[in-house]
């Protein structure tokens, strides 16, 4: 799984993005994909999956302490 940080996200419209910590790219995720709503600037663990637009985040978690 990657590493990275919640960086933006619309609780209003259910999506946001995630910046990866190892490639540094921002990934779109969806509220569908993600075990619980999370806020900005949490730490996650999640898995890639291409889509229509690109890539985006699935299986997104809560990264441990």
């Amino acid at each position: 799984m990657r590493q990275g940080v919640i960086t933006f996200f619309n609780s209003i419209k259910g999506f946001g993005f995630i910046r990866d910590q190892r490639t540094k790219e921002s990934i779109f995720v969806h509220v569908n994909d993600m075990e619980e709503q999370l806020p900005e600037n949490t730490k996650v663990l999640f898995d890639v999956e291409s889509g229509p637009k690109g890539l985006n985040a699935v299986r997104v978690k809560k990264a441990p302490l």
